[in-house]
């Protein structure tokens, strides 16, 4: 036979919980149930990296000598704002074909080649943009080429059979495209700011021709005036980034050259480059990004070819085909260590 318990009216009350108690018990286990789901004993591997965009950006031509040989010089924004939050890299070289298409070619597929400089020839190998919108899935908005050179427009796409005319990333190149002409490097930020807000993309190449294009023509004033530009629009950027709620505490900015120019008393000095003279080879890095050191100065050697495989690696997708290296400088020990490198 059954037992029965009577309880007083007041002892019945204390046993029923309020419905409030009641929702907040529920919701709290459906927390308690996603957060262990998403847990490493239920298979969820972690990010390893924060970063979840990388912009690249290529100061075209300048020589060392004129910026980070010289600082503060002519790149006050760099050299004492931003050097302290990233890591700068003063033996990073172009140490193959220092020209604008074969640099960018080597930032963007990772390998050197000797390609047409007049933007008549694609690159022979698919680029970082089109392996990383493969791998997503994403449309081609969610990466872009925006140079102010209208002959970088070849970097979106590829010669290799496999991958030509596939996952091509979104182009704004010069005045209006291909044949159209140089654009101002002002012009060109105003574009990257309106891509940005736009389309949020995840992985973005700029080219800042300036410094390059007036020393072509000889006007050293206007060089120079390039560069300090350069320097200002690179520090507006990064401002940019640090505000914006999409890109902010999430997103890798990589700062570089495709070339240097010619020593003093080298086929023409310094408005001309072209070989494998220390001015044309000598260029730089500095990063800046969530995953990076910070205020670090590096003496270890790198090249352009090892841009992409870090990209790759920040991004999390295979990127085999490179001639150069993840750059592990780049991070703390510990990072390191969580990545068993």
């Amino acid at each position: 036979m059954a037992t029965r318990f009577c309880y007083s009216p007041s002892e019945q009350k204390c046993l029923i919980k309020p419905a409030y108690q009641r929702r907040y018990t529920f919701v709290f286990s459906i927390i308690l149930l996603l957060t262990s789901l998403n847990s490493p004993a239920f298979g969820a591997k972690p990010r390893p990296f924060r970063t979840k965009n990388v912009i690249i950006v290529v100061i075209d031509g300048p020589r060392y000598s004129e910026t980070w040989g010289n600082v503060p010089g002519h790149i006050p924004e760099m050299a004492t704002r931003m050097r302290p939050k990233g890591v700068f890299f003063n033996n990073f070289l172009n140490d193959a074909y220092t020209y604008t298409n074969s640099g960018h070619t080597a930032i963007t597929t990772g390998i050197n080649q000797p390609i047409d400089n007049n933007g008549n020839e694609l690159p022979a190998n698919p680029s970082v943009f089109q392996l990383w919108l493969k791998s997503t899935g994403k449309p081609a908005t969610a990466a872009w080429i925006i140079a102010s050179k209208d002959k970088l427009n070849i970097l979106g796409n590829t010669l290799h059979p496999d991958w030509n005319n596939k996952y091509l990333p979104s182009l704004n190149c010069g005045v209006n495209g291909p044949g159209s002409g140089y654009r101002a490097d002002s012009l060109t930020l105003v574009v990257v700011k309106q891509v940005l807000k736009r389309d949020k993309p995840g992985l973005v190449l700029i080219n800042f021709m300036e410094p390059d294009g007036y020393a072509h023509a000889g006007n050293q004033n206007y060089y120079l005036r390039g560069i300090s530009r350069d320097d200002r629009y690179v520090k507006q950027l990064w401002d940019f980034i640090q505000k914006d709620k999409h890109y902010r505490k999430n997103t890798t900015l990589l700062v570089t050259n495709d070339h240097g120019r010619h020593l003093d008393g080298i086929a023409g000095g310094w408005t001309e480059h072209g070989d494998n003279c220390e001015g044309c080879q000598h260029i730089s890095l500095l990063a800046l990004g969530p995953d990076f050191k910070k205020g670090r100065t590096v003496a270890n050697r790198y090249t352009l070819v090892d841009i992409a495989p870090t990209v790759a690696m920040l991004l999390g997708f295979n990127f085999d085909q490179a001639q150069g290296h993840f750059i592990t400088d780049l991070f703390p020990k510990k990072k390191l260590k969580q990545l068993n490198l």
